[in-house]
């Protein structure tokens, strides 16, 4: 499989956020990646249902949506509701992961885990058989337009190594400060799905920007 591209949502311009939705439609991407921030887990709000809705209704991919938020499970039918398709919460917030997991897929979506920086890869090996996804993330969560966090290659490498080992099926996806200098070695290095914010929206064209980095 080529990697695939999820231009993230909280980078496009929210003034014209239709038109955004439609470049992306038209554009060589794969998925919309929206994420969805508290001001608790993260030190920053981003949106909620109302938002993800109106997206919904002009989306013609999949919308992957990442829960930067505590006690993600209140919310679960919700977000299936809202319209994602994919629904990846944080390890570090969920005190019963196998049972959030579960409870994603029995909503008919696809169900992920996303690690922070600092969370070792390890701490999945007795669920990750049951996930269709895995995101690691290569910035602290909260803001774009981070730097790209240089460990991530390292946890790539063992992620790829404990699916191999347990015969799970998950992809892996890395989100913050992916760009044309560093896609080609996460693609190599195992990853299967590139988050990319404000390199593709705050590009002269966006479009082409998506392209390039889906061809890389």
């Amino acid at each position: 499989m080529s990697h695939l591209i999820a231009p993230s949502i909280l980078a496009a311009d929210f003034a014209n956020l239709q038109k955004e939705i439609e470049m992306v439609n038209q554009s060589e991407a794969d998925w919309f990646h929206i994420d969805v921030m508290d001001g608790v887990f993260v030190p920053n709000i981003s949106f909620g249902m109302p938002v993800i809705s109106a997206i919904k209704k002009h989306a013609k991919k999949p919308m992957d949506v990442h829960l930067m938020i505590v006690d993600p499970d209140k919310f679960i039918k919700d977000f299936k509701k809202a319209g994602a398709d994919i629904l990846t919460v944080h390890y570090e917030v969920c005190n019963h992961l196998h049972r959030t997991v579960q409870t994603i897929k029995q909503e008919g979506m696809q169900a992920g885990v996303s690690l922070n920086p600092h969370t070792p890869v390890a701490v999945l090996e007795d669920i990750i058989a049951d996930l269709d996804m895995v995101l690691i993330m290569s910035v602290n969560p909260g803001f774009g337009g981070q730097s790209f966090i240089e460990n991530t290659y390292k946890k790539i490498k063992q992620l790829r190594e404990l699916i191999k080992k347990t015969g799970s099926k998950a992809l892996i996806e890395v989100d913050g400060g992916v760009s044309d200098q560093n896609i080609e070695k996460l693609v190599d290095t195992g990853a299967n799905v590139l988050v990319a914010g404000s390199f593709v929206f705050k590009s002269k064209n966006p479009k082409e920007t998506i392209k390039k980095l889906k061809r890389l």
